[in-house]
């Protein structure tokens, strides 16, 4: 018999269905040769501290850092998980064959392998390996099957990522909370620390100390009026500093060209092409559905993984935004089979389909392409459901049509000894920009509060086309002088968060630098948005309207924690990468170093220790000593330390 193990009991049913295992068993299904059984999420995990050794059933600062000799699992839930396991585990030991058929992404990977690992698994394993749903999908990926072993890197990758977790999270979450914690026994407040939670908390706590100590500067800008046109003054100045810093200056300016001609120096105009926005990812899709409908992270990814158990996506955990060249053939079909929702498709059905690397790239496809639609009738949709599928087919649809062809024009004039310039920007043809137009299954139109936080092209605010200027035209103008005041930086929302987290808290609107920079990013696409949810069930983190805010306990947390590695989003990017190019004992053995480091970090460190002379403050630590927290109360305890 061959045993299918899927990864949820919808997904089981569906596979049962295909493979014609139609009799309905307690826990699986059983015919035509199979028994497709499924897991319930996390089924197996890794044992807690208690359970490898007594000692560590208390929290002293003593016993850490806890560090286990090998690393076991167990089943973790309730009866009912109990009950399953036990049913998946009398199938694997009478199987001839198991087929995984767990999510087909590293997390999916590493629940399948700890479950055979804790059933006792001895028959030789295969693996499913779809990126949809849908009945060709899976009957072609049951054609195709791999043996478990080409799968090893990706167990290998999420058993380190798991381990690391525990182990940082396990002991520097100890640490933290004897150390440092509020309260004592039972009302003692727990300070939790993860790998990727705790840097994502620092990136909304340094952001939010930016807007708080932010001094903003007054500033003028000068511009003048021409023929219904607004020109820039064009003032050379430094980087970081502003041509015009008081209004006597900038009156001045007026002063001395508003009796004088403007006269026209250069007009040019370049023609050029804007690409179609990218295929979606899914932190890309999250953070589009986070600026268009406010869905948080964790509810777009609820509903695109709706939409892969209905067969109308593709696999959504992906953090690619290209197919690989396979596809290219099946592109025909699938907008076939999506022509009648949306009149978008028409113009491409029977015409020769353009084949772009921007598109199609097989050395950017990893274990799963971008998500696009399959094909299958979008029907039984909820509204929400709707919105995303839209965004996920209106640019799969985009990207076959032609580029835009665009008009940019630059003029240059001259008042005096000041340089003027406008730009200005004319669509030609709209190409691609037809399938996002008002009428037809507009979901990707920006609203202007927004236009600053936009990435695709379709989002971007249109430039005015400009009159048709001529080089030597002159005529009078009106100077204006425009007070300006800096702006601080902007709270972060889940959508800007999101993206933080995929390039290491570092700003990159360049789509292609983004790209590049997403094996350094924090988390996984499949993750981020539990992380997210983790900081506000924890109360790091509180929403105001879409902003993010960080709570007086978050703060508090971030600013307590000492060691770099556990706040610097660029660092545990680092550790990310390193996750999956490192031999995994050399890895585990790096991150055995780096949690007897952070342990070692609050042992040593005497911050947040009641003050040993007045008894009533607390040691803070400064830049060469430490001292006394009731400083400014006249409390004279100080002495230095060795950084």
């Amino acid at each position: 018999m061959i045993v299918c193990v899927a990864e949820k009991p919808s997904v089981g049913a569906y596979i049962a269905n295909v493979l014609g295992a139609s009799q309905r068993k307690d826990g699986y299904f059983e015919g035509n040769g199979y028994q497709v059984t499924w897991t319930f999420g996390h089924l197996c995990a890794l044992l807690d501290p208690q359970e490898y050794t007594e000692q560590w059933k208390a929290w002293s600062l003593s016993s850490l850092p806890m560090i286990p000799q090998r690393f076991s699992i167990k089943v973790h839930g309730d009866s009912g998980v109990h009950k399953q396991f036990n049913v998946i585990k009398s199938l694997i030991n009478q199987a001839d064959e198991v087929i995984n058929c767990g999510d087909a992404g590293q997390e999916g990977e590493l629940i399948q392998r700890w479950v055979y690992q804790q059933a006792g698994c001895k028959c030789p394993v295969k693996r499913l390996w779809v990126n949809s749903l849908t009945e060709e999908a899976i009957r072609e990926g049951f054609r195709t099957l791999k043996d478990q072993s080409e799968y090893q890197h990706l167990y290998e990758a999420g058993m380190m990522r798991a381990i690391g977790d525990w182990l940082l999270g396990m002991n520097a979450t100890r640490a933290y909370t004897i150390r440092y914690a509020r309260g004592s026994g039972k009302n003692r407040q727990v300070l939790s620390v993860g790998r990727v939670q705790t840097p994502t908390l620092a990136l909304v706590v340094k952001r939010q100390a930016e807007i708080e100590h932010f001094v903003p500067r007054t500033y003028w800008e000068l511009k003048t009026k021409y023929r219904d046109t607004l020109f820039n003054a064009q003032i050379p100045v430094e980087e970081g500093e502003y041509a015009i810093t008081s209004e006597e200056q900038g009156q001045a300016l007026v002063d001395s060209i508003k009796d004088l001609p403007l006269t026209i120096t250069s007009v040019e105009k370049k023609k050029g092409l804007e690409y179609a926005p990218k295929l979606y990812d899914l932190t890309s899709l999250q953070v589009d559905c986070n600026r268009k409908y406010s869905f948080s992270a964790d509810q777009t990814l609820q509903l695109i993984q709706s939409l892969y158990e209905k067969r109308v996506t593709t696999y959504p955990r992906v953090d690619t935004t290209y197919l690989s060249d396979d596809i290219y053939p099946k592109v025909p079909g699938t907008l076939a089979g999506i022509k009648d929702y949306f009149p978008q498709v028409a113009p491409l059905l029977g015409a020769k389909l353009p084949k772009s690397k921007k598109v199609f790239d097989n050395k950017k496809v990893t274990d799963h392409h971008a998500i696009i639609p399959t094909g299958q009738r979008p029907e039984a949709l909820t509204a929400d459901e709707k919105k995303v599928y839209d965004l996920v087919a209106l640019h799969f649809i985009a990207v076959f049509y032609p580029e835009c062809e665009v008009s940019n024009t630059t003029v240059l004039a001259k008042a005096g000894e000041i340089d003027f310039k406008v730009t200005g920007r004319e669509v030609l043809k709209p190409g691609w920009r037809a399938v996002f137009d008002k009428g037809q299954g507009d979901n990707t139109q920006n609203t202007k509060e927004n236009a600053d936080e936009t990435e695709n092209a379709e989002n971007a605010e249109e430039a005015n086309s400009l009159p048709a200027f001529t080089k030597g035209e002159s005529g009078p103008h009106e100077p204006v002088l425009k007070e300006k005041t800096t702006t601080p930086p902007k709270y972060y929302t889940e959508a800007t968060l999101l993206r933080a987290m995929e390039t290491a808290g570092k700003t990159v609107e360049n789509e292609e630098l983004r790209e590049a920079m997403k094996e350094n990013g924090i988390g996984r696409p499949s993750t981020r948005a539990a992380i997210i949810e983790k900081l506000y069930q924890r109360k790091y983190i509180q929403k105001q309207g879409k902003s993010l805010r960080a709570t007086e306990v978050g703060i508090d947390l971030i600013h307590t924690i000492i060691s770099p590695l556990l706040k610097s989003a660029e660092l545990t990017g680092l550790w990310e990468k390193k996750l999956r190019e490192y031999a995994a004992q050399d890895f585990l053995t790096e991150l055995k170093e780096m949690t007897s480091g952070v342990v070692k970090d609050v042992k040593t460190n005497k911050a947040g220790m009641l003050c040993p002379v007045c008894r009533q403050g607390y040691i803070i630590r400064g830049n060469t000593r430490y001292g006394c927290s009731r400083w400014k109360e006249g409390c004279l305890y100080a002495e230095p330390f060795n950084p």
